[in-house]
């Protein structure tokens, strides 16, 4: 298994005009955030708009899709996926690669597309006020584009002692019980049964 990237960076807005929605509310979610990119522009890219940013996160899946790929992060204090800020980088599917081989030390992961492209999803998600190395980071919103990874289970795994408190193949029946973020958790599930 190889990691793929983009041949042709394609602009993260035009991506998201792209997204086809599966239900109104996925539809709801993407005129919502098509009106923030309209209303904000670029800025959303890094973290200089005090409101919302881009991230792009993934959930990474075992070949069998009886596991979910897990960090323990320090900061929210649960089990999680891999994500982060755009912090300026327009790829987004370059953004969530990147996140994940830092969050799991894995080189090599397998993107899982389908007839509609590479994100899987959109979604606002809130972020509550917490501090990060000492400092206050006010309530904002990600602008989140996710992905499915499949990694290989047997493949050596390198926690990243900085962000997270551990890092574990998580059976999809022991997700709910490990994850703290139950607004969150829907969409693990969403993706998992999407990639069967």
């Amino acid at each position: 298994m190889s990691k793929v990237r983009l041949i042709v960076k394609t602009h993260y807005r035009e991506l998201i005009r792209a997204y086809r929605p599966k239900d109104e509310m996925d539809h709801q979610v993407k005129e919502n955030m098509l009106s923030l990119l309209k209303q904000h522009g670029d800025t959303l890219l890094t973290r200089e708009n005090p409101i919302a940013h881009m991230t792009a996160s993934s959930v990474i899946i075992n070949e069998e899709r009886t596991k979910m790929l897990m960090i323990h992060h320090k900061i929210y204090d649960t089990w999680t996926w891999q994500g982060g800020h755009t912090d300026g980088e327009e790829d987004l599917l370059n953004v969530a690669l990147k996140e994940a081989e830092e969050e799991t030390g894995l080189k090599s992961f397998k993107v899982l597309e389908n007839e509609e492209g590479f994100i899987r999803k959109l979604d606002i998600l809130t972020v509550k006020a917490h501090y990060k190395r000492g400092k206050p980071i006010t309530a904002h919103l990600h602008l989140n584009a996710a992905f499915l990874l499949e990694a290989k289970e047997e493949d050596t795994l390198l926690q990243n002692k900085d962000e997270t408190n551990g890092i574990r193949w998580v059976p999809v029946s022991e997700i709910d019980a490990l994850a703290k973020e139950p607004e969150i958790t829907p969409i693990y599930h969403d993706l998992i049964r999407r990639a069967k």
